[in-house]
């Protein structure tokens, strides 16, 4: 990053202000000018992580449908799922599992936030009856979810 202006650093984290506030018309339009959609801040948040946060289903759907990567996992172990759980957004959730977001996936998972904060709406998005404890969209058997601690992503 020391190679770009000052100009070029406010702009990058005006995106990341896009995401936080769900400015979904500005944010779309600029990733669709060229933004990486997988854009990182210095914590390991993506513009994904951030608008699942800061709870803006929206945005996380138009992030999903221009490629976001939901597999991500930010610096304290989280992913866009995992905030979603903590936000308690049925539609970003939803739209995440959809996408082939695993439940499982990073050291505070979805289903470890939707464990410690006792979250029984979440948990059931996340292990569908169908498919029985553990069973996710994705088919695969998650992993043991560990306990963590408030997710702080976009802090």
């Amino acid at each position: 990053m020391d190679d770009l202006s000052p100009d070029e650093l406010a702009f990058l984290q005006g995106a990341f202000d896009l995401a936080r506030d769900g400015d979904v018309d500005e944010l779309v339009g600029q990733v669709d000018a060229g933004l990486p959609v997988n854009l990182t801040n210095s914590a390991g948040d993506t513009l994904l992580i951030l608008a699942a946060y800061h709870n803006h289903p929206r945005t996380v759907a138009a992030l999903l449908a221009r490629g976001a990567d939901h597999s991500r996992v930010n610096d304290r172990g989280q992913t866009a799922l995992a905030a979603a759980v903590f936000r308690q957004s049925v539609p970003s959730v939803n739209a995440l599992l959809e996408a082939g977001a695993d439940p499982a996936l990073g050291a505070r998972s979805a289903l470890a936030i939707a464990t410690f904060f006792g979250l029984p709406e979440m948990m059931a998005l996340l292990t569908p009856a169908t498919g029985g404890p553990g069973a996710h969209r994705t088919g695969r058997a998650p992993r043991e979810p560990s306990s963590g601690t408030s997710p702080q992503a976009g802090d």
